[in-house]
C-alpha cells in the first residue's frame, strides 16, 4: 500500500508533458487579448498615449507583462474600435481625427442621442436613474475641483450608461465608436476652465429631461448637449489654430538661429 503511494506521488511530482486542448489555449489567448485591448484602451482614452503615438509589441508586451501574440490581436480590436490605424511597413499609431471628421461625427452623434434620450424618458429603471444620477454627481464634484481627467472618463461613463440602458445592442456597438473617435477631441476642449461647470449642467439637465417621462423633451435635451459640445470643440479649434498662427513666426527665427 506504501509502495503505491509512494508511485502516485512521483507521478504526481512529475512535470506534465500534455499540451493544453486549442480549445482551452484559444480561451487564454483571447482573455489576454480583451485585457490587454482594455488596457490599451483606457490609456488612450486617459490621455497617457496621445494621438499620432505609435505603438510597438515591444514594449507594450513588456509593460502589460504578456507575450506579443495577444498585443497584436488587441490591435486589431482596436482598429476595429476606431481608436488605432495600423500602416504598412509602418506599424501601429493612435489615430489622429482631422477637424471635419469630428465634425461629421458630432452631427451623427447628435441624431442618436435624440434616440437614446426618446428611448430613455419612457423606459429606464429606477436602479438604472440612481446609476446615472451618481455619476453626474461625481461629474459635479470633479468639475469644482477643476478636475479635467477625471471630468472626461466621467463624461465617456455617462454616456455609454446611456446608450446601454437604451437597449439598442447595434446602435450601442456604433455610438461606442463614435464616441473612442471623438474621445481626444472631447478632453481638448475641456481643458479650459469655463467649459467643466457648463458642461457639468448639461449632463444633469440631461438627467432630469428623462426622469421628466417626456421622449421629447428628453431627445432634445439629449440633442442640444451633442450640438454645444461640439460648437465648444469648434471654438478650442480657433483658438488653437490662432495660437499657433501667433507663434509660427517665433518658431520660425527660432529655427534660423
Amino acid at each position: 500500500m506504501a509502495a503505491s503511494q509512494k508511485a502516485a506521488s512521483a507521478q504526481r511530482a512529475q512535470p506534465s508533458n500534455v499540451l493544453p486542448h486549442p480549445t482551452i489555449a484559444l480561451l487564454r489567448t483571447a482573455s489576454l487579448s480583451s485585457a490587454a485591448q482594455q488596457e490599451i484602451e483606457r490609456m488612450i482614452l486617459a490621455g497617457e498615449i496621445p494621438p499620432g503615438a505609435k505603438l510597438t509589441e515591444a514594449w507594450l508586451s513588456e509593460k502589460l507583462g504578456i507575450s506579443r501574440g495577444p498585443i497584436r490581436e488587441a490591435f486589431r480590436m482596436l482598429e476595429e474600435a476606431g481608436l488605432v490605424k495600423q500602416e504598412k511597413n509602418r506599424g501601429v499609431f493612435v489615430r489622429s481625427i482631422p477637424l471635419e471628421e469630428a465634425i461629421d461625427i458630432y452631427d451623427l452623434r447628435a441624431v442618436m442621442d435624440e434616440l437614446v434620450g426618446r428611448r430613455l424618458a419612457v423606459g429606464i429603471t429606477p436602479e438604472q436613474t440612481r446609476r446615472v444620477k451618481l455619476v453626474v454627481d461625481q461629474m459635479d464634484q470633479a468639475a469644482r475641483g477643476n478636475d479635467a481627467d477625471a471630468y472626461h472618463l466621467l463624461n465617456l461613463q455617462f454616456h455609454d450608461l446611456l446608450v446601454e440602458f437604451a437597449g439598442n445592442r447595434k446602435m450601442a456597438a456604433i455610438y461606442r465608436k463614435l464616441v473612442n473617435e471623438l474621445a481626444l477631441f472631447r478632453r481638448r476642449n475641456l481643458i479650459h476652465k469655463e467649459v467643466l461647470p457648463q458642461s457639468a449642467v448639461e449632463h444633469r439637465q440631461i438627467l432630469k429631461a428623462i426622469g421628466s417621462g417626456d421622449p421629447e423633451l428628453a431627445a432634445r435635451a439629449m440633442y442640444v448637449h451633442v450640438t454645444e459640445s461640439k460648437e465648444r470643440m469648434l471654438r478650442s479649434e480657433a483658438r488653437l489654430q490662432a495660437q499657433a498662427n501667433r507663434d509660427a513666426p517665433l518658431r520660425a527665427r527660432a529655427g534660423r538661429r
